[in-house]
C-alpha cells in the first residue's frame, strides 16, 4: 500500500472511531431519558440499535487487524492502531450498558427512593467518556489523566446512591415489619430496588470504561502505561 493510502487508513480509522463514539454516546443518553421519561418506545430503540453497535465493532476491528497484518506498523502508527482496537472494545460494552438501561425503563414501573439522582450519575458518565474521546481525538495527555481523576469521584457518588437505596430500604413503610404489606407488593418493591442498584452499577461501570479509554489513550500518546490495570 502507497504511503499516502496508509496514511489516509489511518486518519479514516480515527474518524470512524470518533464516530461509533458519538453513536454509543447517543444510546446511552437514550437510555438515560427512557429511565426518566419510562418511555418504552424509546427503551425499545436502544435495545434494537445494539446490532448496528455490534457491527460497527466487527468491522472496525477487521480494519485494525488489516492495518497490522498488512503493513507491519512500528512505534507510533502500532500504538494508535493498537489502541484504537482496545477503544472500540470498550465502547460496545458502553453500548450492552445503555441496553441494560433500556431493559430497566422497560420493566420498572415507577420510581423508587427519588433521593437517587441516576440522571446526575448518568450525565457524569458521559462527560468522563466525551473527555476520553476528546483526548484521543486531539492527543491530550492531561486529559486522559483528568479522567481517571473524575473516575474516583463517580466511584464515590455511586457508592453514596447504592448506600441511600439499602437505607431508604431499611426505613420505608412497606419493609416495616409490622405493616400490613402483601407478598406481592413485596416483591414488586425488591424487583424495583434491584433494578435501581443494578442502574447504578452499570453506570460506575460505563466510568470504568471511560477510564479505560483514557489510559489506552495515554499509552498512544506518550508510551505511558500510569493508567492501564
Amino acid at each position: 500500500m502507497p504511503r499516502n493510502d496508509y496514511q489516509k487508513k489511518l486518519s479514516e480509522l480515527r474518524d470512524d472511531v470518533l464516530y461509533m463514539s458519538e453513536v454509543v454516546a447517543e444510546r446511552l443518553r437514550m437510555g438515560l431519558d427512557a429511565l426518566e421519561q419510562k418511555d418504552e418506545e424509546l427503551a425499545d430503540q436502544v435495545i434494537q440499535g445494539d446490532g448496528e453497535i455490534n457491527r460497527m465493532y466487527l468491522d472496525l476491528e477487521q480494519d485494525c487487524v488489516d492495518l497490522l497484518a498488512l503493513q507491519q506498523p512500528v512505534a507510533g502508527d502500532l500504538r494508535f492502531i493498537a489502541a484504537s482496537f482496545k477503544i472500540i472494545t470498550d465502547l460496545e460494552r458502553i453500548a450492552d450498558l445503555a441496553t441494560n438501561l433500556g431493559g430497566y425503563a422497560i420493566e420498572a414501573e415507577k420510581d423508587v427512593f427519588p433521593d437517587v439522582d441516576v440522571q446526575r450519575l448518568g450525565e457524569y458518565t458521559l462527560d468522563m467518556l466525551d473527555g476520553a474521546m476528546h483526548a484521543y481525538s486531539e492527543e491530550v495527555p492531561d486529559e486522559c489523566r483528568a479522567v481517571a481523576e473524575a473516575d474516583e469521584d463517580l466511584d464515590a457518588m455511586c457508592g453514596a446512591a447504592s448506600e441511600t437505596v439499602v437505607r431508604d430500604l431499611i426505613e420505608t413503610d412497606e419493609f416495616d415489619a409490622g405493616a400490613e404489606t402483601s407478598d406481592g407488593e413485596m416483591e414488586t418493591l425488591m424487583q424495583d430496588v434491584s433494578r435501581l442498584l443494578l442502574t447504578i452499577r452499570d453506570l460506575e461501570r460505563v466510568g470504568d470504561h471511560a477510564v479505560n479509554i483514557a489510559a489506552r489513550t495515554l499509552y498512544m500518546i506518550e508510551s505511558d502505561d500510569e493508567l492501564i490495570y
